[in-house]
């Protein structure tokens, strides 16, 4: 992607159904489940570069010592740097007492993190202050153990003030308005209620109080408290939470909107962002690793049981596609054939574009992520090339001389890695001016391989969300190679409305097509749609959620995709540009051909997956028409 985005966080979860000694019989170490969470979050780094957590559970231990350990970071590279936190807890015990590190009991009751338990996250933050409070995992503490609580996830809420709104009906006082502390205090909320309901069965019982304990322990109601729990969530989430006694959850929200993915075997329970990191860290086939279905959760018990509980009635699956587009890393062998699958699928539009003169047609991409669908792309071009001489030989077959059938067969296509990230520049000056100019050399370009103003040079991104980077730098380097015409290919649809649930694109004036169409409007004399979109939506303002509507769809009803593509290759074409500049995007119907079962396609289309997201867009609109800069959740 030529403009990058923050977007979804990632969730690692290891629960060790065998007892320490097992694992280090078997495989040589007692650090097992440590050295696993390290590989599932390295293997999703791709996932959240803004900071870092684990936390781990020891089971059973005695009262009076430690059984819950957690650690973030910031540093830039926090994964590394936590675990190599982590790691020197051990280097005195191996360096002086090596034999320590073969006795399992030992090192659980002496040295921190070492347990059965244990969570993992990576955040991308999408809003708010980068600070290490607002890192992943968070922790409810209380001295009862199964009334403490750690979280991490995956997820945005777009209902914060009515949840926060709830929690003060309830007595509590939240220390911020941030949806990980609602969602925190709302699960703690109800996992206190278990924990009281069952002291008070238990009590008229007339069991103990350290019976009542053991009792609560295990026979707590993990899906009961998360129905209770998520009732009036509105938003997009994985939720992954451990309760002080090991009782643990990965949730997933309704619509199936964020990514989840596990294992289990009678060894482990083990569950991930990303079935790529499962499928390495684990050695496990593709075809034992299972999605956690919509408005399930599954739940792993102190003693080991594992079930897929609903806690909330599924909707509609619309799993967000910008995951498979994008987000996700492209080592999953169903988002890798997808990719090629949208860059195949734009391969008839490219052509008649460029009139179908491949000996003047140069097809490269974007690095790095837009590398697969251009594969595909390629792909469809060599078929299209394939039939072509397929079809020439059968109408011509007695007519060709020697020289017309080496000149048919040797038809291929062009194919060169014309951009060059350099990943090693930094645009450290802060000056404006020079920034820019920074910026227009964060690519480098390979010269000499296009003929000047002779060949067309298409290139592949797989997406543009504001067009920043390619008017800056990308346009500027090719259009000095001298190509003819430069035709800029997305994978995705265009970019039209801002995402509630994850992703950092929550402001209108970010999007291009946004940018386009209002444009469009006023040069057409058409302002007043943009009044009118605007009074609807500041009507709707005060209206339950579940009645709104998307009225920025408006903005966008009086053009065709093609003019509104025609208008963004404008607004991206540099000053001075020689080269004539189109852009193509994807089409919505594509889209699910290549991606049938992640549906989710609210940035494109504006059709949100629950009733918080209309409210969201349209929100976002009135602060862009009032000048104000903020997320509109």
């Amino acid at each position: 992607m030529s403009d990058q985005i923050k977007h979804e966080c990632g969730i690692a979860f290891i629960r060790l159904l065998k007892p320490l000694s097992f694992y280090r019989e078997k495989y040589g170490t007692a650090l097992y489940g440590l050295n696993k969470l390290y590989l599932l979050m390295e293997k999703q780094h791709n996932r959240g570069q803004d900071g870092a957590g684990i936390a781990t559970i020891k089971l059973d231990v005695k009262p009076g010592n430690r059984y819950i350990s957690r650690y973030r970071s910031m540093a830039s590279n926090a994964v590394a740097d936590i675990f190599e936190y982590v790691q020197n807890k051990f280097v005195d015990i191996q360096n002086n007492t090596p034999e320590l590190m073969q006795d399992t009991e030992w090192l659980k009751n002496n040295v921190s993190f070492i347990g059965e338990v244990l969570m993992g996250h990576l955040r991308y933050g999408t809003h708010g202050k980068n600070s290490i409070e607002n890192c992943h995992p968070f922790l409810r503490q209380n001295n009862w153990m199964t009334r403490n609580l750690v979280i991490a996830g995956n997820f945005n809420m777009t209902n914060v003030d009515e949840l926060l709104e709830q929690l003060y009906e309830l007595g509590q006082h939240p220390k911020e308005k941030a949806d990980t502390v609602t969602v925190l205090e709302k699960i703690g909320h109800f996992l206190d209620d278990e924990n009281q309901d069952l002291f008070d069965q238990y009590k008229q019982e007339g069991l103990s109080n350290v019976d009542i304990t053991h009792k609560i322990s295990d026979n707590l109601n993990i899906g009961n408290i998360l129905r209770r729990s998520a009732k009036t969530w509105d938003g997009g989430y994985t939720i992954c939470g451990i309760v002080g006694n090991g009782d643990a959850f990965i949730m997933r929200d309704p619509a199936g909107i964020r990514p989840a993915y596990y294992y289990a075997d009678d060894e482990i329970v083990v569950a991930a962002s990303e079935r790529p990191a499962l499928q390495t860290a684990f050695n496990i086939q593709y075809k034992n690793v299972r999605e956690i279905q919509p408005g399930h959760a599954l739940i792993v018990k102190k003693d080991g049981s594992v079930a897929e509980e609903m806690f909330r009635e599924p909707t509609e699956k619309l799993s967000c596609s910008f995951e498979r587009i994008y987000f996700s890393r492209g080592s999953d062998a169903e988002i890798y054939r997808e990719r090629k699958h949208l860059g195949k699928l734009l391969v008839d539009e490219i052509l008649k574009t460029v009139k179908h003169d491949i000996d003047n047609t140069v097809f490269s991409f974007i690095p790095n992520t837009a590398e697969v669908a251009f594969f595909g792309m390629v792909e469809g071009v060599h078929q299209y090339i394939r039939d072509l001489q397929k079809k020439h030989l059968l109408e011509n077959k007695d007519q060709l001389n020697d020289e017309q059938l080496d000149r048919l067969l040797s038809l291929s296509p062009r194919v060169e890695k014309l951009a060059i990230k350099d990943v090693k520049l930094r645009t450290f000056i802060t000056q404006d001016a020079d920034r820019q100019d920074m910026v227009a050399h964060v690519y480098d370009s390979t010269y000499g391989i296009i003929r000047n103003h002779v060949d067309t040079l298409v290139a592949i991104d797989d997406s543009i969300v504001r067009g920043t980077t390619l008017k800056q730098s990308i346009i500027k380097i090719m259009d000095r190679l001298h190509p003819k015409k430069i035709i800029i290919v997305s994978s995705a649809p265009q970019i039209r409305y801002p995402d509630c649930y994850g992703i950092d694109m929550s402001r209108m004036g970010q999007f291009v097509a946004f940018e386009a169409a209002i444009q469009l409007l006023r040069e057409r004399g058409m302002e007043q749609v943009i009044e009118d979109v605007y009074d609807k939506c500041k009507a709707s303002v005060l209206l339950p959620k579940e009645e709104i509507v998307n009225h920025v769809k408006d903005i966008y009803r009086p053009f065709s995709r093609e003019e509104i593509s025609a208008q963004i290759a404008k607004i991206i074409t540099p000053k001075d540009t020689v080269a004539e500049v189109e852009v193509i995007y994807q089409s919505l119907e594509s889209l699910h051909v290549a991606c049938p079962n992640h549906r989710g396609d609210w940035y494109f289309s504006g059709n949100y997956p629950t009733p918080g997201g209309n409210k969201v867009v349209n929100k976002a609109f009135i602060n862009w028409r009032e000048g104000i800069n903020q997320r509109a959740y």
